[in-house]
């Protein structure tokens, strides 16, 4: 792995301009290939992905932060202001973002012996609409700027994922929608999708660090009624995004998701119409079998293409040691959700600030009127100082390694 990753920086240092997209001048033998059910590396040995998820750092959840009913980033935004107001939650989002993930974080992970990482982020990130505190279109390359150099110097590999697509492709919270895939009936909100992915690949069309693109995460809940007809809509849309990433950028990988928290494969009849396809599906609960993912294995194997687990997750030590096991018999990588949280089931765990029990309650609580927030609003002073907190407390250093969950996910720590 080591060697695989010295010899495609040397590859892109020798373009010198990796990161601009403009002009394809990285040599294609400097990306991670395709062959049949494999990932090859630039060196020619075969890429098995081990890693975790930056979830909750560019897309926030709420069960992250101790939310229940509050667990998009459009409430978990809108919360914060009717406690603190717009400037102290702008303010507090941008702190958030400077200290969540760090170069120390991704030190840390690369010492575990992970050799990838999924970067979950928003669309917002990528236009100038008003997102976590910041209303610039270029917010988006300066963070996954900053994630490819650490991910450089550690010889890790990033999958960038846009968790949230323009309209919503899930119509839950993990999309931050507004309760349905709009995306799937949205011929506007399909066109952004679209433009942004052409305008990522052509910024990163030369860099090696990126071992591929995920279009959308987990579209399709389950809860709809018309779920078969919005199936019929996903492949059709996932090739309109690849032709517009292919006019700029012919080297990467693309990541295609299935429907239903990426766990319905059955929508997908084309697999052929690109040279650069790989597969990804989910899994959360269930027993840590092959026979539990049978018909996922039996979809990879069908195609002839590879299959990646790109979020597993919250269990016991033990589930995740024989899932982990599972996977690697059946050539099956995976990177865990997440890798940072408030308390555990993650790689580094967040110690929750002294008042933050009173900010769940205002979250969780009724805000449905403005007397509702009149009487129930906490103290903002204290407010904002246990969100600073939260923010001091999520920096690397202050954060708790939790060693039973790294060790049953297969990664290594003292």
């Amino acid at each position: 792995m080591k060697k695989a990753l010295y010899a495609l920086t040397a590859l892109a240092a020798l373009a010198g301009c990796a990161g601009s997209g403009t002009t394809p001048t990285t040599p294609p033998e400097a990306f991670v290939r395709v062959q049949g059910h494999d990932l090859i590396s630039p060196d020619g040995s075969k890429l098995f992905i081990r890693g975790t998820n930056l979830g909750n750092w560019l897309n926030p959840e709420g069960y992250m932060f101790g939310f229940g009913k509050t667990n998009s980033a459009r409430m978990i935004n809108d919360m914060f202001c009717q406690m603190v107001g717009e400037d102290a939650t702008a303010d507090f989002w941008e702190d958030f973002k400077d200290n969540y993930i760090t170069r120390a974080d991704i030190d840390f992970i690369a010492s575990t012996g992970a050799n990838t990482i999924r970067l979950p982020f928003h669309y917002k990130l990528f236009t100038d609409d008003d997102y976590m505190g910041r209303s610039s279109g270029h917010e988006g390359y300066e963070r996954i700027d900053s994630v490819v150099e650490w991910c450089r110097a550690n010889n890790l590999y990033l999958i960038l994922d846009m968790h949230d697509a323009p309209g919503g492709q899930t119509g839950d919270n993990i999309d931050d929608s507004y309760g349905y895939p709009w995306l799937f009936e949205s011929e506007r909100a399909q066109q952004q999708f679209c433009d942004i992915w052409e305008q990522i690949a052509t910024r990163y069309a030369n860099e090696p660090v990126i071992l591929g693109y995920e279009l959308i995460n987990e579209p399709i809940a389950h809860y709809f009624d018309n779920k078969e007809e919005l199936n019929s809509k996903l492949e059709p849309l996932q090739k309109r995004a690849v032709e517009a990433i292919r006019r700029a950028d012919k080297n990467h990988i693309v990541l295609l998701g299935g429907s239903q928290w990426n766990g319905n494969f059955e929508p997908f009849t084309d697999w052929k119409y690109d040279d650069k396809l790989m597969y990804t599906c989910h899994r959360y609960g269930g027993d840590a079998t092959a026979a539990a993912i049978g018909s996922i294995i039996a979809f990879r194997d069908s195609t002839g293409l590879p299959m990646y687990m790109g979020e597993i997750g919250h269990n016991t030590d033990q589930w995740q040691t024989d899932f982990c096991n599972v996977l690697e018999d059946n050539n099956i990588g995976y990177t865990f959700w997440p890798y940072k949280k408030l308390d555990g089931s993650c790689m580094a765990g967040i110690s929750r600030p002294a008042m933050w029990d009173s900010i769940v309650a205002f979250a969780e609580g009724p805000r449905d009127s403005y007397a509702a927030l009149r009487e129930r609003r906490p103290d903002p002073e204290m407010a904002r100082k246990a969100m600073a907190e939260f923010v001091e407390n999520s920096r690397f250093e202050n954060c708790t390694p939790q060693k039973s969950y790294i060790r049953s996910i297969k990664l290594n720590i003292d």
